[in-house]
């Protein structure tokens, strides 16, 4: 374990948090004992899981040192600056010179960031697309104009030249106020919403308690967030109670997470969400045993993008698409309707 200054290397390091350090911020204690790493490398880190305090993550950047405790500092290995094509199948649901549109399965993160350097979205898109796109987002994410969680499933498009780039982030910017810009997603979630139709109007800004959350805020801090949805299924459990329903929900703005927060705001976060819902499984208890087993294993956030209409960057046509529900939400939908 070391106490004082230290090159940063490769791997696992430990340092010890003397008395003068008492109160100091995470971050500020390791910008001095890893003078070779940023501090804006170093938050990201402590973002991503690789700090400890006594041997229990710390993963917000202000938490405050105390004297005594052991902070270790987990370098992962330096990656290339530019993520490498790689040959990952994609489902293509439209492509031309300017854009194309992809169905996204689960389990395939976006673009490239710490834990997450090879097996993207963007890494496929450099193999498929070559040289041709955009690069407006820069290295780390080419051609990305909005995303999708790891494990949501359903259309999004890319650019593939700069042009169509920054008028299809135009449109994105606009969320459909004043053009074509139309998004659906579809979704279950534990209970049933208050009303049939209703709009979820309440501010986002990342959780001071939980760095990898969002949460909702009031006053004037976080960004305005809109989601209306509108209940198309209930299931009942068993003893005939309402257990779960199939809510179709629409995009007034595009924020992290935000119809995840938003549902579980509202008392009815998606099933399968670890992150927002993880205390709604023992609903499933409802169920008959099958479907309950069913419900109980199903690894991800019940989400899919299943609409998306934009205009073409080029032509300006009104362009609309639909992704049918993949097959582990359908086998999800059909275990709850039979769940009694």
């Amino acid at each position: 374990m070391q106490d004082g200054d230290a090159e940063a290397i490769e791997g696992l390091q430990a340092y010890l948090a003397r008395p003068e350090h008492k109160g100091e911020r995470l971050d500020r204690f390791l910008a001095v004992m890893v003078p070779t790493l940023s501090r804006t490398r170093l938050k990201a880190l402590i973002l991503d899981g690789r700090v400890t305090i006594d041997g229990a993550r710390a993963d917000d950047p202000g938490r405050k040192v105390d004297a005594g405790q052991e902070i270790a500092l987990d370098v992962p290995p330096p990656v290339p600056p530019e993520p490498a094509g790689e040959e990952i199948p994609l489902d293509v649901v439209f492509e031309d010179n300017q854009l194309l549109v992809l169905d996204k399965p689960a389990g395939l993160v976006v673009h490239p960031a710490a834990g997450h350097d090879t097996g993207t979205l963007v890494n496929a898109l450099i193999a498929h697309c070559g040289d041709s796109l955009s690069g407006i987002g820069g290295v780390r994410r080419p051609g990305i104009v909005h995303r999708l969680d790891k494990d949501t499933t359903g259309l999004l498009v890319v650019a593939k030249t700069d042009l169509a780039h920054k008028k299809l982030a135009d449109q994105f910017a606009d969320h459909g106020r004043t053009g074509p810009l139309e998004r659906a997603y579809r979704a279950v979630v534990w209970g049933v919403p208050p009303r049939k139709h209703g709009t979820v109007d309440a501010k986002l800004d990342r959780s001071n308690k939980h760095r990898d959350r969002m949460a909702v805020v009031s006053g004037e801090k976080g960004r305005d967030a809109i989601t209306h949805y509108e209940i198309e299924e209930v299931f009942t459990g068993s003893n005939g109670e309402p257990v779960a329903s199939l809510i179709t929900c629409r995009l007034e703005t595009g924020r992290t997470h935000q119809i995840r927060v938003h549902m579980a705001h509202l008392g009815h976060p998606l099933v399968g969400d670890s992150l927002y819902g993880g205390g709604f499984r023992t609903k499933a208890t409802l169920l008959a045993p099958e479907a309950r087993a069913i419900v109980e294993e199903f690894p991800r956030q019940a989400l899919h993008a299943a609409l998306l209409g934009f205009a073409h960057p080029a032509t300006d046509e009104e362009m609309v698409f639909e992704s049918e529900l993949p097959d582990d939400l359908q086998r999800l939908i059909e275990a709850l309707r039979q769940g009694s």
